[in-house]
Parts: C-alpha cells; structure tokens; sequence
C-alpha cells in the first residue's frame, strides 16, 4: 500500500494575474448559476409534465441532473479559489473530488450512450419502441449506467491512493484529477498513464466514433419519412448529437494527450465541466417544441396557481 506524507494539495487553477481572477470568478459564479437553474428547469419540467412518461425526457431529466452534480463537484471549489485565493485542498478532499467528477462525468457519458440507443430505436424501429423502451428497460439502464460509472472511479481512486505522494503538492488544474495527481507520484507512473490512456481515452474515442456512426444510420432512414416527421426527428437527433460533440471532443483531447499527457488540459477541461452543462438546457429546449410546450405548462400553471 502506498504512503502519505503530504495531507494537502495546492490547486494552481486557471489564471495567475490577480485581476483577471477576480472577472473570471463573477463570470464562473454567473455560470454556475445559469447551469443550476437551467438544468433543474429542465429536471422539473420533465419530472412535472407527462414527458416524463417518454423514455427520451426520462433521460434527459437524468441527463440535467448529471450535469448539475458533476458541475457542482468542480465549480464551487473553483470560485472559491479564484474570489478568496483559498488553493489549498486536503488529500481526501482532493481524492473525493476525482471520485466524484469521475463518477457524474462517466455516468453522463453512458447516459448519452443509452439516450443514442433510445434515439435509434425510436426512429428505425418505431413498431418496437413502447416494448422495447418500457419503464423497467428505462430505469435498469440508468441503473447500468450508475454501476458502469461506480467501477470507472472507483478504479482511478483505488490507483491514486496506492502512490506515494512525498514531494511537490501543488497540483497544475483548477481540480483534481488523474493526470496532474499522477505528475505528482514519487513513483514510476508510465505505465499507469498508458494504462489510463487505453482504458479512459481509447474508451472514450470509440464510444464516440459508435455515437456518431449510430447517428449516421439514424439520419439515413429519416429520407424515408414524412416532412414533419423528418423535422421532428432532426430536431431532436440534432440536439443529441450537438451536446455530443461538445461533451466528447475536449474530453478525448484531456484523456488522449496528443503529447505531455499531463500538459496544459485546463481549457479543454472546462469544456466538459462547465460549458457543455451551460448549453444542454438550451440546445434541447430552444428547438424542442414539446420541452417548449412543457415548460409553458407547468410554469404557467405554477404562476396562475399562486396568483389565486
């Protein structure tokens, strides 16, 4: 079992210049704000409505509600640190923090994967949905989703906490994650990182690559269908297939370091952390008229309600 001398790391975070920290704290907090509520505007919208009943607003009601645990496992620490310069993590809150965001992130990852699924069935296989789709399918396959996300982090903590950690402490991210801790082992660590990359970065690279080909084949039967159908469909494949591109490209570019693995990812972390949660509730409301239609419901009714 490895040993600890350090019982603190120091997160270096985004920005050194005083001033600029100060900006980008209000920004970030203003962010986090706009993540909270627009997700849980979603969550409850589908959760107080009857999309709740389609298998797709079911997991996107889960989707919101990733998005708002693994921001929050990230954002806080990292206001803080900017507004009040309080770096200093300890060394289990440090591991708690790459379980968590490890945990919520790979969840959210099979989330998209499942909401795919759920995408090509309905679309190429519409006789077949309701069967096929049906409540227990739904919940035992957020349920595979949570276990297949339990044993990636796990994983990565079982493998932090057997290295030494005995010399520098301060950790080049704005949060804790596998690659700047690995920088930080008093031990040979090649082989981990090799590993890392195969396991999380490859995975990552080939869930994508199937996303996109499903999508492909989703598209394709759409030329067989009636005009409005046609436009429904794009409208919510493209939604899908927008939130993936934005969750999965920075996340291969983290995880599949094209050179210093652990260099400078900061930026493309903030993709997968903070921008994407940003812009989900946008990008599957804005051109989704049930979620439109949801939403003028349940929160007009909420008003109308409370007027009385």
């Amino acid at each position: 079992m490895g040993y600890v001398n350090i019982t603190e790391f120091i997160l270096l975070g985004l920005f050194h210049n005083e001033d600029v920290k100060t900006m980008c704290s209000v920004l970030f907090l203003l962010c986090y704000l706009a993540i909270l509520c627009g997700n849980l505007v979603v969550l409850l919208t589908i959760r107080g409505s009857q999309l709740s009943e389609h298998p797709m607003y079911f997991f996107l009601s889960y989707l919101s509600l990733m998005d708002v645990c693994f921001t929050s496992t990230v954002a806080p620490k990292l206001i803080i640190d900017l507004l009040v310069q309080c770096n200093a993590i300890s060394y289990n809150g440090c591991i708690a923090q790459m379980f968590f965001a490890h945990f919520f992130g790979a969840t959210e990852i099979f989330i998209l994967v499942v909401m795919a699924y759920d995408r090509y069935v309905a679309i190429c296989r519409p006789l077949y949905y309701m069967i096929t789709m049906n409540r227990a399918v739904c919940y035992a396959l957020v349920v595979v989703s949570v276990i297949g996300a339990l044993v990636h982090s796990l994983v990565h903590v079982l493998i932090v906490i057997r290295l030494p950690f005995c010399g520098a402490n301060e950790i080049d991210h704005y949060f804790c994650d596998i690659f700047p801790l690995l920088k930080l082992a008093c031990a040979d660590t090649r082989l981990i990182i090799i590993i890392i990359i195969t396991t999380t970065g490859v995975q990552s690279i080939l869930t994508f690559v199937a996303l996109v080909i499903s999508y492909i084949i989703i598209l394709s039967t759409l030329r067989m269908r009636s005009s409005k159908g046609r436009r429904k469909a794009l409208s919510t494949c493209g939604s899908h297939i927008t939130v993936v591109f934005m969750f999965f490209l920075p996340l291969i570019f983290t995880y599949v370091p094209v050179g210093d693995p652990v260099g400078d990812d900061k930026v493309f972390a903030l993709f997968y952390t903070v921008i994407a949660p940003l812009f989900n509730p946008l990008i599957y409301t804005l051109r989704n008229t049930d979620m439109k239609n949801a939403m003028r419901k349940v929160w007009c009714q909420e008003k109308l309600s409370k007027g009385k």
